[in-house]
């Protein structure tokens, strides 16, 4: 009897070769595949991409080979293909879902599978749950049909999701001001599903785009992951600046999420630029609608939520809770604290290719650089500090939350304590408008300690607290 399989916040993700194998590829897939024809959804289509992973390519044919052998269909990409252009191609080949074949921003030793809704989002947690009571104990519980026989009989077909993808970006976005505007923009896609979309979107102008990393390499060189923060973007830092660019757009591994690097080379994190982006949208666009953020990310949406009178939904980490939450209430925004941010209009999934042309737009727009957009933000909402601390953890995971609880913590760094959310991990709002969240990823064994705090000097004696709290240290 084989191991169970368990699905984390984003589906399923393992290290190549150990517990990552073709037989529990297949494996999940049986269980997906099950878990659409209990819907009775036999014989309809379903999206498959992989990113630029060690073998993807052929992992994303085992899963094509599985979803044709149970009755369903599958448009197959014929590249490597971001994640959201697979979300979009969902809605644009009206599927009933897509598997994703990536790690995101795991190490180079790990791949992924992901799992995505008739909306192109990520399924819900409920979902998730019945999807992983399907998954077969053997493999004789699968069945397949081959490669092959999928494409000659036509229930496999590969495409090109290009296009329609490109077609929805200008509908949303209007990109000539961009390439006319004479930037010197450099582009870092960590070696991934990013590489050669920005140049095609805004080359051939004024604007000039140069890429780095931009070769398919999948032990990626130069970074420890290919997630869109430091220590892994600091090559890309150091460019900027050697280059005299004008900003540093980042895509992970999959492009999904975005980060950014200012004109000094100095990397902007993820809560500012969710922040700017909300700004954005309110202030630049006047547009108005709801927006979904995660517990774990800024409450400068918050105070934007106010100014400009829109309702601010909280959720847990993830988009499989953030995804439904931006359905149900027609979200303008959605994102959480990765770095990654949907948008009204197009799929409720994270898509750093998007969220990177509408940074590049408010630059333009408001004729400001990086640096000069975080002032006029917190001109608005005032000065707000994050960070961030990733510690592998072992050990029992029940017992180490009970002892944050009994912690009984008053002040964290000094600031008091007045309320703890355990919505998702253990988040202690404090007094002065900021906050401690103490969570364990959903997809590796690491514990994070995360705080947001409108003091400066706080904010190494609030992680450090959090990491007492935590029983780390």
């Amino acid at each position: 009897m084989l191991e169970n399989i368990h699905f984390g916040t984003d589906g399923w993700r393992g290290r190549i070769a150990e517990d990552y194998t073709f037989t529990n590829i297949r494996r999940c897939t049986q269980g997906f595949a099950q878990y659409l024809l209990q819907k009775g959804l036999k014989d309809e289509w379903v999206i498959v991409g992989y990113d630029q992973r060690f073998h993807s390519e052929n992992f994303a044919k085992s899963v094509a080979e599985v979803l044709a052998g149970n009755d369903l269909k599958v448009y197959l990409t014929d590249s490597a293909t971001p994640t959201p252009v697979i979300s979009y191609s969902v809605i644009n080949k009206r599927a009933i879902g897509a598997v994703n074949i990536t790690a995101s921003h795991n190490p180079s030793t790990d791949n992924g599978f992901k799992v995505r809704d008739e909306h192109g989002g990520a399924i819900d947690p409920d979902g998730l749950n019945e999807i992983e009571s399907y998954i077969p104990n053997s493999e004789g519980k699968i069945t397949r049909l081959s490669y092959e026989d999928g494409i000659d009989t036509g229930r496999i077909i590969l495409f090109d999701p290009k296009p329609a993808y490109i077609e929805q970006i200008h509908s949303l976005i209007d990109v000539k001001p961009i390439i006319d505007a004479g930037l010197s923009i450099l582009i870092e896609p960590m070696w991934g599903n990013g590489i050669g979309w920005f140049p095609y979107l805004l080359g051939g102008g004024k604007t000039k785009i140069e890429e780095i990393h931009n070769q398919r390499n999948p032990i990626f060189p130069e970074m420890m992951r290919p997630e869109p923060i430091p220590p892994n973007v600091d090559v890309g830092l150091n460019e900027t600046k050697k280059r005299n660019a004008d900003v540093l757009i980042i895509t992970d591994g999959d492009a999904d999420r975005l980060g950014i690097g200012d004109e000094n080379g100095q990397f902007i994190d993820q809560l500012r630029v969710y922040g700017l982006l909300g700004y954005y949208f309110l202030e630049v666009r006047k547009e108005r609608g709801p927006i979904v953020k995660t517990l774990s990310t800024t409450n400068m949406l918050t105070k934007l939520g106010k100014l400009y009178n829109v309702p601010v939904y909280e959720t847990g980490v993830g988009f499989k809770y953030v995804a439904p939450k931006m359905m149900e209430t027609n979200a303008m925004l959605g994102g959480e604290e990765s770095g990654g941010y949907a948008f009204r209009g197009h799929v409720p999934e994270r898509d750093g290719i998007l969220a990177g042309l509408y940074f590049l737009d408010m630059m333009v727009r408001l004729g400001q650089k990086p640096s000069e957009l975080i002032e006029t933000l917190f001109k608005k909402v005032g000065a707000h500090y994050y960070d961030r601390i990733d510690t592998p953890f072992k050990g029992d995971r029940k017992s180490r939350e009970q002892s944050i609880v009994n912690s009984n913590s008053t002040h964290i760094g000094g600031v008091r304590v007045t309320s703890l959310d355990t919505t998702d991990g253990f988040k202690f709002n404090l007094e002065d408008g900021g906050w401690m969240l103490i969570r364990f990823s959903g997809t590796e064994p690491i514990m994070r300690v995360y705080c947001e705090t409108t003091h400066q000097e706080k904010v190494k004696a609030i992680l450090e607290d959090g990491l007492r709290v935590a029983g780390l240290k």
